[in-house]
């Protein structure tokens, strides 16, 4: 019933979504940081119709709230403001519902692509409402890692150098990897299994709630950056199928030694 409420009012944000598309106007939100208002308009909507709907709180990107109560919404309008902005398709809309900290309902449309991902607690994932397989380790010559972004801000403990040594190390045996810039793509590409896994390092509940559900649903390992079960104080995600999720996370360990 929630997840159906979720997708009846995702229906009418990707009509603004794809209508804003490259064009939308630019809103400052600080050094290097902006909003569209795109991203604002679709928040508003969402704010207004979930809590309409269903009476849970709204915490979101653009418009704040809490993550105190014992359930809330997790939205994330744009996810990938700057992509959505430049007209770059990998972007998303990000909705979750959150129970006592963890995510039972998740949500990640990809307007641009024509794919909704779907989960709830205790379902496989769904595309487009069509139930998925579990993911398959893919054959080594198309294994490809999603790597978030590329430079931290100077309070984050994944710093820039780390972050960049990284890099280089998952480069040395696997030469495929892809910055998409948006978690949201990230992680529902590693749900879909196009991603074998993938690394991000957003400490936001917006950016990451969804996508622990729908890779967990798709039958993958989520950890945060130090290899324990996410929560909404975490900072990072790695997932992906269980033994690519483990080689990954055994390099980031290796980096931090």
């Amino acid at each position: 019933m929630l997840l159906a409420i979720a997708e009846a009012v995702v229906d009418d944000c990707e009509k603004e979504f794809l209508a804003g598309l490259g064009t939308a106007e630019r809103v400052s939100k600080g050094k290097h940081d902006f909003a569209t208002t795109a991203d604002l308009k679709i928040e508003l909507m969402l704010r207004r119709e979930l809590t309409t709907l269903t009476g849970i709180p709204v915490y979101g990107e653009e418009g704040g709230g809490s993550l105190d109560d014992p359930a809330v919404w997790v939205v994330d309008p744009i996810d990938g403001t700057s992509n959505y902005a430049a007209g770059n398709p990998m972007c998303a809309i990000l909705v979750s519902l959150l129970f006592k900290g963890q995510p039972i309902v998740a949500l990640c449309s990809l307007p641009t692509m024509g794919k909704r991902l779907t989960a709830f607690e205790g379902s496989p994932l769904m595309i487009n409402g069509q139930p998925q397989p579990q993911l398959q380790a893919p054959a080594p010559e198309v294994v490809q890692i999603g790597f978030g972004s590329l430079v931290a801000s100077s309070s984050h403990q994944f710093r820039t150098r780390l972050r960049q040594e990284l890099l280089g190390t998952l480069a040395a045996s696997h030469t495929r990897l892809r910055v998409t810039g948006s978690v949201g793509v990230d992680l529902a590409f590693t749900a879909m299994g196009i991603f074998a896994a993938s690394v991000t390092f957003s400490p936001f509940a917006w950016d990451n709630a969804a996508g622990v559900l729908l890779v967990q649903a798709a039958g993958g390992q989520v950890t945060d950056l130090d290899g324990n079960p996410w929560t909404t104080e975490s900072v990072g995600i790695v997932a992906g199928a269980k033994e690519k999720q483990a080689d990954l996370l055994a390099t980031i360990n290796q980096i931090c030694e």
